[in-house]
């Protein structure tokens, strides 16, 4: 479905500036943005995967990765074509890279599923949070708006999975039915965001900043830690005090890279690097550091920063809950941050 979008001004000659995301394209009439999916109809702005996911499965909580919003909970993600960001090492490059010859009628994975019917799915299968991810959901704004502000008045809570390079007028719109995200923090040079990404740091600095400070959304920010391109001990002492001084609370979740699409040239990335990077992270002062994609139950579960106790422990995705009452140490009593009901 081709549904009119809201986040866009007009420009002179029938040109328009998407106002979507941080590349405010400059979109001619019958071309596209960079995302691949806001099309310029004659002046007018439209996306154009409107209600039809190209992904729709049901998940963990864990596996955004979110670990202090409502763990063990299972969640409906859902994600389209398109994204506005272009990362050689993409794991979902399938559905989110595509180009310029993109044809929208080529790329649609079944039935239209229009907000309406993600709520209903949700309630009838009791599930109780909705994720906008695999692709990065500001490129289909709209139809992430319009999903979660319904999801909202039904008691269904919204996360985003995000690179981080929404506009703020983006941020804005959607915040009041946004419960959670989790913002990718790929690297920590803008020369690793222009050569790998096609994209900048600033912005997405700017967003986890405001997001953590300005707004009441729950946020966790990942790094995948990928070898000889953002591994550097010098890198990751930079981003974790930098994360530290954005919120101790906030939790930092280092990746294990793969190789993926373009960038096959590259080796996993090794345990001990994850092990490092969590080390600086706990130097740093953030309180929860977790490890992913390798097993290591000890870094991807949840302490009390304050006695050490063991509140959630978590093998893959299978989490256990310790405490007594939720987001509460049953040791000493400290408050844990996050979403836990």
């Amino acid at each position: 479905m081709i549904k009119d979008a809201v986040l866009y001004r007009h420009l002179k000659k029938d040109y328009v500036q998407c106002t979507a995301c941080e590349h405010f394209c400059a979109i001619a009439p019958g071309d596209m943005g960079k995302c691949g999916i806001r099309r310029n109809y004659n002046g007018a702005l439209k996306l154009v995967v409107y209600g039809r996911p190209a992904a729709l499965h049901v998940d963990p909580v864990e596996k955004k990765p979110l670990f202090h919003f409502l763990p063990t909970q299972p969640i409906l993600s859902l994600g389209t074509v398109g994204c506005n960001f272009r990362c050689q090492f993409c794991q979902n490059w399938e559905i989110s890279q595509t180009g310029p010859e993109f044809d929208p009628a080529r790329s649609r994975n079944g039935d239209e599923l229009m907000p309406e019917d993600l709520v209903a799915l949700c309630r009838r299968r009791g599930i109780p949070m909705l994720a906008f991810t695999y692709n990065e959901p500001t490129v289909f704004f709209e139809y992430a708006y319009d999903t979660a502000k319904l999801a909202h008045e039904h008691g269904i809570r919204s996360v985003f999975v995000s690179s981080g390079f929404e506009s703020l007028a983006a941020l804005e719109m959607i915040e009041p039915y946004l419960d959670a995200i989790n913002v990718d923090l790929k690297a920590f040079t803008d020369q690793f965001y222009r050569e790998v990404c096609g994209t900048r740091l600033k912005p997405v600095m700017r967003n986890i900043e405001h997001i953590a400070r300005r707004t009441k959304i729950w946020i966790e920010v990942t790094t995948l830690v990928i070898p000889g391109l953002n591994d550097s001990e010098a890198e990751l002492r930079d981003m974790a005090a930098w994360l530290a001084s954005v919120s101790p609370d906030l939790p930092w979740h280092l990746s294990a890279f793969h190789p993926d699409y373009l960038m096959l040239d590259r080796p996993p990335t090794p345990h001990r690097t994850l092990i490092r990077g969590w080390e600086i992270g706990k130097e740093a002062g953030l309180r929860y550091v977790y490890v992913g994609n390798v097993y290591d139950q000890t870094r991807e579960s949840t302490y009390c920063p304050q006695c050490g106790e063991l509140l959630i422990s978590r093998n893959w995705y299978r989490v256990a809950v310790h405490w007594r009452e939720p987001g509460v140490c049953h040791r000493c009593g400290a408050q844990i941050p996050g979403v836990w009901r």
